[in-house]
């Protein structure tokens, strides 16, 4: 992100910021175990995914006789 010649950012800065927190809050509540990965490219968040888990317990087998 730019920053200003004063070191704030500007308001077209602060609300992509803003969105992309949005879409990082909104991905982590989603997800129940996994990844989350942003891709940057140029200094700019260009893509947020998520890599879900789903884990599944196993019970011994037993035989019936």
């Amino acid at each position: 992100m730019a920053l200003t010649k004063s070191g704030l950012l500007t308001e077209v800065d602060s609300e992509l910021l803003e969105a992309i927190i949005r879409a990082i809050t909104f991905v982590q509540k989603q997800t129940g175990y996994g990844s989350i990965e942003i891709t940057v490219h140029d200094g700019r968040v260009t893509q947020i995914e998520r890599r879900e888990k789903v884990r599944f317990e196993s019970k011994p087998i037993t035989s019936k006789r």
